[in-house]
């Protein structure tokens, strides 16, 4: 008969359960535009890295984040300010790089302080487009 060292087996419970819960948690990541939709600044991706034998699924209807700057201009008569607001200009095969929230983020869309519906946390559910990476620039 076999004696099991109790504290041995239970750190091997454990390591596997910590390598499931990180490989079902995102925070960030490259991935490819498959579309993008200027009107609703939404885009649909596809992750670069491959982290398992299969390709990884394609994120549906993530928010792409634009840019809004204040600038002082001087024309003529004295400083001006300035607003302007920067789109982005996403197209397909473009390179980006995609945030994936701490929460679901569905409910601050709006920029409402709300509660989220789910338990969720780091899901490419919750994805965000910011930014282009270099080699789409």
């Amino acid at each position: 008969m076999t004696k099991t060292n109790p504290a041995g087996a239970l750190a091997q419970i454990l390591g596997g359960h910590g390598a499931r819960q990180a490989d079902n948690t995102s925070v960030a990541l490259p991935c490819k535009v498959i579309t993008f939709d200027p009107a609703s600044l939404m885009a649909d991706v596809q992750p670069l890295l491959k982290l398992s034998s299969g390709q990884p699924a394609q994120i549906m209807s993530v928010p792409v984040t634009g840019q809004k700057f204040k600038f002082k201009l001087d024309i003529g008569n004295g400083l001006q300010e300035f607003e302007t607001i920067m789109r982005p200009a996403l197209e397909r095969g473009d390179t980006v790089y995609v945030v994936c929230a701490d929460a679901e983020i569905k409910n601050t869309l709006a920029g409402q302080v709300s509660a989220p519906d789910t338990s969720r946390r780091h899901s490419r559910n919750d994805a965000v487009i910011v930014g282009v990476m270099p080699c789409s620039l």
